[in-house]
């Protein structure tokens, strides 16, 4: 099971989860053909992250490559059942890893598209949130019509510029 090895701080606040996962935060194929994309923000804990790639190698019998893009850091604390309320935060239960929409989970390379997908969806049921299935010309065209809207977007807001002028 994946958990830091040292952490500064032994209990984190929740947090707010806002924002999507761009090009330079983990929202690209960086190593692999095939991924796993992330369509919704929440958290993923350890034991998901290790069931969802147990359930790809053996699929694909230990063959191409996989690359877990993700890692549990924050701490999730739990208070015991059945006890009153105050005396502090509860303790350490269990790691998680904070999830964006767009952020890449999982890697795939040096096997067939149908075989990656495949195994890729098997993944996804093992994890709370929702995913697409992506690889390189899905995510070059994405990539596409984003600068497009973008552009659009641009020329929009200089033509009211010049409107009010």
């Amino acid at each position: 099971m994946l958990t830091p090895k040292r952490v500064k701080w032994r209990k984190q606040a929740k947090g707010k989860n806002r924002g999507r996962a761009e090009k330079g935060s983990g929202g690209a194929l960086f190593f692999g053909e095939f991924g796993l994309q992330a369509a919704e923000c929440g958290r993923i804990t350890a034991k998901q992250l290790e069931a969802a790639r147990v359930a790809m190698t053996r699929h694909v019998k230990r063959g191409g490559n996989i690359w877990v893009r993700i890692f549990p850091h924050k701490p999730i604390t739990k208070k015991p059942a059945e006890t009153r309320m105050g005396s502090g935060k509860g303790g350490v239960e269990e790691w998680a890893a904070v999830i964006k929409p767009g952020r890449i989970i999982f890697e795939m390379a040096g096997i067939p598209q149908n075989e990656a997908f495949e195994a890729l969806r098997l993944a996804s049921h093992k994890l709370p949130l929702k995913f697409k299935l992506i690889n390189k010309q899905i995510e070059a065209t994405a990539l596409a019509k984003r600068a497009a809207k973008s552009a659009e977007r641009a020329k929009a807001t200089a033509a009211a510029k010049a409107a009010a002028k």
